[in-house]
This record gives structure tokens, C-alpha cells and sequence, in this order.
């Protein structure tokens, strides 16, 4: 499957704004990490782009992205894709092993965390965030309730990372796509 078409599937699926750019944010890193590991970029980036494009209609677990994937498989997305996409979320049982599986993990809630830390700043930007405003804001439980700081932390350990080094990681590669993602500032 080619990036267009990826993004047709997600859009057809999603409707919400916010949540396509989740994908794309997620796809951004995800990208970044398969050009430094010389790895599928394409691949990659469908991987990441498609990974909760079933989230408006299947919004409770373990539906998402079990039934997601049955779609995707209909679809004719590649089985290595949705192997992918099935081991972002531990309840479905699919393990992290392939560099693709744990790199969509770790990126996942990490980009994420550091949408809603542009947000928040002065500029609404990516560009006035940094790793010591990410951990601050790790800290701060009432900040972004919903994501889930111990699947980064971990997320990074799987990848055989330091978290900084992660998160800078992640960072920097938003910065270069902020426009796409809207968080190119005011």
C-alpha cells in the first residue's frame, strides 16, 4: 500500500481533524526512525499513518484494532502492516518483536504527549518544545490524563534507547514536518 492510498483509508475512517493528525505526527516519527535505520520508509509510514484509523468506529478496547485489522486485511494491507498495527496495544496478545512493531510503539503515545505539550506553550508550537519541558510535564499527572507515561518510558526500552535521547529524537523530526502537523505555531 502507497502513502496516498493509506491516506485515503485513514480519512474514509476518520473523520475527526485531531486524530488525523495524531496519525501523522505518529507517522512522522516513524519515518524518521526508518530513514536512520535504513529500514522501508514507505512501510513504515503506512504502518504509522494507518495505526488508530479505526479509532472513530471501534472507540472502546479490545474492538480497536482488532476489528480494524479485519478491515485492513479485507483491504489487502500486508500482513507484516497489521501485525504491526496489532502489537501497538498489548491486550491483543500480537508481541513487539520486528524493529517496525516496537519503533510504532514507542512513537505512538510519545507524539502524542508532544502534540499536546505544543499546545500548551506560548506559540502553540513544536518548535518551543523541548526534553526538559517533556519530563516536567511527565510528572504532571493532571497534564494529558490520558496518555500513558509508562508505555513512553517503555516504549524507549524497547527500542534500546535512553528516553532522552527518544524524545529529542521525536522532537526534532515533528519540528522538520510542523507545519503538516499544525504545530508550526502562531
Amino acid at each position: 500500500m502507497d502513502r496516498q492510498t493509506a491516506w485515503e483509508l485513514l480519512c474514509e475512517f476518520t473523520k475527526s481533524e485531531s486524530l488525523r493528525k495524531h496519525g501523522l505526527a505518529v507517522e512522522t516519527c516513524v519515518r524518521a526512525y526508518a530513514r536512520k535505520l535504513g529500514q522501508d520508509e514507505e512501510k513504515w509510514g503506512v504502518t504509522a499513518l494507518l495505526h488508530d484509523f479505526d479509532w472513530e468506529i471501534h472507540p472502546e478496547l479490545p474492538d480497536h484494532p482488532i476489528k480494524g485489522e479485519l478491515i485492513l486485511a479485507a483491504r489487502g494491507v500486508e500482513e507484516e502492516i497489521r501485525q504491526a498495527i496489532l502489537s501497538h496495544a498489548d491486550f491483543t496478545g500480537v508481541p513487539r518483536e520486528t524493529p517496525l512493531q516496537k519503533t510504532l510503539f514507542a512513537c505512538d503515545e510519545l507524539a502524542g504527549f508532544l502534540t499536546a505539550i505544543s499546545y500548551v506553550k506560548p506559540r502553540r508550537s513544536i518548535h518551543e518544545v523541548d526534553v526538559a519541558s517533556v519530563r516536567k510535564k511527565m510528572k504532571d499527572k493532571a497534564f494529558a490524563r490520558a496518555v500513558n507515561r509508562e508505555d513512553i518510558t517503555r516504549g524507549a526500552e524497547e527500542l534500546g534507547i535512553p528516553l532522552e535521547d527518544h524524545v529529542a529524537f521525536c522532537i526534532q523530526a515533528m519540528q522538520a514536518n510542523a507545519e503538516a502537523l499544525g504545530l508550526q505555531g502562531l
